[in-house]
């Protein structure tokens, strides 16, 4: 069996204790039969819970010293009962350690102390309602017989799987056309598709032609001793140039019948 451990549950420092009458009717009790402006006893009130019972003390404020304490095993019920004329005062089933019991009274100053009170033992009490409700669900699981998905020995299974060969070597079936990829839209009807244009001899002449590259400098066969003139020669259609104008231009040492340069 797991260990239990107490909890607090609610505190409240002011709490008054009176001595009630018996009940006169079953309509219940009312706080204005008692003697409110005496109470009997003045102290502290804790709620603790232990496993599913609850527990109201009743303890002097200084010390600590217990006065009464009310077990619970179920609220609303005869343990802890509301007045009919107020909120704030309760009538609680104290008993000792030999068994005995007694009803007293206890009341709140404040409305609000009187409504965390009671909001405590809502709490604790649905908290016991909701773990009983799932012990039993558990326990109702546990003797259902449990159904076994595992496959029996022997046991395979067939899977079809579409656009898939269902023979070894078999060919995928063709795909549908249009159901996926691009594909071209039919020519519109009565239509005819022009043919491209005949380009004219004035543009096939254009892109014909092409643009002469410049002319090279004929000194470039001059001797490389002597300085090349900074004027250059005009271009001719001839890409060597005369000889004979190349050899004028380069002085000569000493005079020589050839038109050929000295290299």
């Amino acid at each position: 069996m797991a260990l239990e451990y107490e909890s607090v549950l609610c505190v409240k420092p002011d709490v008054n204790v009176y001595r009630i009458p018996p009940r006169s009717s079953n309509r219940g009790y009312r706080a204005s039969d008692w003697k409110l402006d005496h109470p009997d006893w003045t102290g502290r009130l804790r709620v603790t819970s232990k496993g599913k019972t609850a527990y109201i003390k009743l303890e002097d404020k200084v010390s600590g010293e217990l006065f009464a304490q009310a077990p619970i095993d179920q609220y609303p019920g005869i343990a802890v009962e509301t007045v009919t004329d107020s909120s704030r005062y309760f009538v609680i089933r104290i008993q000792n350690g030999t068994g005995r019991s007694a009803f007293i009274g206890i009341g709140f100053v404040d409305r609000g102390d009187a409504f965390d009170f009671n909001v405590s033992l809502q709490d604790h009490f649905k908290w016991v309602k909701q773990e009983t409700e799932i012990s039993k669900e558990s326990q109702e699981a546990d003797t259902r017989p449990k159904l076994d998905l595992g496959f029996k020995e022997g046991q395979t299974i067939k899977l079809n799987i579409g656009n898939m060969a269902t023979k070894k070597g078999g060919a995928a079936k063709p795909r549908a056309p249009g159901s996926g990829g691009l594909s071209l839209l039919p020519p519109p009807p009565g239509g005819k598709i022009a043919a491209p244009p005949v380009p004219s001899p004035s543009s096939s002449a254009a892109a014909n032609h092409v643009t002469p590259a410049p002319a090279q400098n004929s000194n470039i066969l001059l001797d490389l001793g002597t300085p090349v003139p900074t004027s250059k020669a005009p271009a001719t259609a001839d890409l060597w140039g005369d000889f004979s104008t190349a050899s004028s231009a380069v002085p000569n040492p000493a005079p020589q019948q050839s038109n050929w340069v000295q290299f």
